[in-house]
């Protein structure tokens, strides 16, 4: 579970930054998801950009919203295969590609 320090924190920033910080997450979990003794680092990735991805919503254009929904299942599906030692071949690039994508609809690239 995400803290509320952390929720509280997240909840600051405006919608831009909130896209970005989820974004941050996608990049980490495509870079360390490459080394098995990332396992806990990972898990915990893909545990806050569930609620990241929650939290961005509500102030979201309803296009931004559907993404962030999309993106919801996708990280609680990798989470749940990640958890039981069977991760996503595709979790790497797809995370990446959605990190990618986040940053362009917050206009941070």
């Amino acid at each position: 579970m995400v803290s509320e320090a952390i929720h509280q924190r997240f909840l600051r920033d405006p919608l831009p930054g909130r896209l970005g910080s989820l974004a941050a997450d996608l990049a980490r979990i495509a870079s360390f998801s490459e080394n098995p003794r990332n396992q806990r680092a990972v898990a915990g990735l893909l545990e806050e950009g569930k609620y990241f991805a929650e939290w961005a919503a509500p102030d979201a254009p309803l296009e931004t919203q559907a993404i962030l929904a999309e993106l919801q299942v996708m990280l609680a599906v990798w989470e749940r295969r990640w958890l039981n030692g069977t991760p996503a071949l595709s979790m790497r690039t797809e995370a990446q590609r959605k990190s990618d994508e986040l940053l362009a609809l917050a206009g941070l690239t």
